[in-house]
This record gives structure tokens, C-alpha cells and sequence, in this order.
């Protein structure tokens, strides 16, 4: 196929025109993706799959699908995986569209007046498997057209080469050095919710 969404595609990302029917989409209609890859918008569509960085990058282009820029921020964690969101915004306020295993990671309401105050109402529920809370960083916002020569929508092969892109920009610290020397871990109530539904 070439490069452009089948009609099919277009019509279903169309179809998803508010940020919460793309979040109810990517919570009922796909399944949580183990795997190490890294498929396009096209192929969460055929194999309803999708990890965080493939359900951004579907979330975003169901969003610019309806006429929102296609853009994605990276949060960085200490021992712990990266998280991707696809942000928009409502009014002047911020908002996102994940994908994650994790119950806390996933939308949130376009209420927040900057990309730090969005970031930092995930801070308590981005912990690792051991309950340490691990978010330490976040990127600019990277709209996703900037690597439409890879076809990002559609193509079958990984776009690793995004991911890639995300670990070399600037990052900004949610934490100053001394807080982030001091551990901090979950309470086991928030643990235990955190994990419901996961796989």
C-alpha cells in the first residue's frame, strides 16, 4: 500500500473526534501490546495492539485526523520505562491520550494550564514494579509530521527511528537534585489500583 490511510483508516480516526472517544478506543478496542515493537497508526488499527508509544502515535493521529496537531511529549523515568502522550489542547488547557498498562497513566482532561502541570499528575502513579515513583523528566511537544517522510501513519515497517528522536532532545527536570535523592515509594493502596486491568 502507499503512504495515505485507506478510506477505512481515515474514516475510523475520523470517527474518533473528541480525545475521549479516541482514550475509550485505545482502553476497549485494543489490547495492551507486550511485545518490543513499534507499529504504526495503521497497524494498531489492523492488530488492535499497542503499547504506550504505539498508542501515542495512534492517538495522534486520530487527532489530526480531526484537525488537532499530531503532537506527542516524552516522560523519562529512572528505572522504569519511558511513557509517551499524545497532548492536545482546549481552551488554552492541556490534555492527553495514552496507552498503558498501568490504570494511572492513562487520559486526562484538558484542565491543566502547562505542559508541568499536566506532567506532574502523573507523578504519583508512575512507580516500577518495586512501588519507587520514577518520573523524572519530559520533553517539548513533538508534532509527529515532522517524520511524515517515514510515512509514520502507515507504514509496516517500526518507526523506531521516532522513539529514537525522543531520547536525544532536551528534557526538562520535574524534581530538583535533592528530592530526587531521597526514594520515594507507593503506598500499597495506590500500587494495588494501579495494576488493575494490567496484563
Amino acid at each position: 500500500m502507499d503512504g495515505r490511510l485507506s478510506p477505512d483508516e481515515f474514516g475510523l480516526l475520523k470517527s474518533l473526534n473528541r480525545p475521549e472517544k479516541i482514550q475509550a478506543f485505545l482502553d476497549n478496542e485494543v489490547r495492551y501490546n507486550p511485545e518490543t515493537t513499534c507499529r504504526s497508526p495503521r497497524r494498531v488499527i489492523r492488530d488492535r495492539a499497542a503499547h504506550c508509544a504505539e498508542g501515542a502515535f495512534f492517538a495522534a493521529a486520530a487527532l489530526d485526523a480531526n484537525g488537532l496537531p499530531p503532537l506527542i511529549i516524552d516522560l523519562e523515568a529512572i528505572r522504569d520505562d519511558d511513557h509517551l502522550l499524545a497532548v492536545f489542547r482546549q481552551q488554552g488547557r492541556w490534555g492527553a491520550v495514552a496507552k498503558s498498562n498501568y490504570a494511572g497513566l492513562r487520559f486526562r482532561e484538558p484542565v491543566y494550564r502547562t505542559l508541568r502541570e499536566l506532567v506532574m499528575s502523573y507523578y504519583e502513579h508512575y512507580f516500577n514494579t518495586a512501588g519507587e515513583k520514577t518520573l523524572r523528566t519530559f520533553s517539548r511537544p513533538v508534532n509527529l509530521h515532522r517524520f511524515d517522510r517515514l510515512q509514520w501513519m502507515t507504514t509496516e515497517e517500526d518507526v523506531w527511528e521516532i522513539c529514537e528522536y525522543l531520547c536525544t532532545i532536551p528534557h526538562t527536570r520535574v524534581l530538583t537534585p535533592a528530592i530526587e535523592r531521597r526514594r520515594r515509594n507507593v503506598d500499597a493502596r495506590l500500587f494495588a489500583a494501579g495494576h488493575v486491568g494490567a496484563v
